[in-house]
């Protein structure tokens, strides 16, 4: 899922059934730059993604 974030960012959302911890959502912050080029700003595991962010694409 791709959720949109602060500051033109993106927000790449992946849920992991098993990590060390228990089951997570993998978030990944980045920025594209052009259609072929971008770069991520930040990662972090979270117990469930934001509701309150608006949803752009979904698989």
């Amino acid at each position: 899922m791709i959720q949109q974030g602060d500051f033109s960012a993106l927000l790449a959302v992946r849920f992991y059934r098993e990590t060390p911890l228990t089951s997570k959502f993998m978030v990944v912050a980045y920025r594209e730059v052009s259609s072929e080029d971008g770069f991520v700003l930040t990662a972090y595991l979270t117990s469930r993604p934001s509701a309150r962010r608006v949803t752009l694409w979904k698989r």
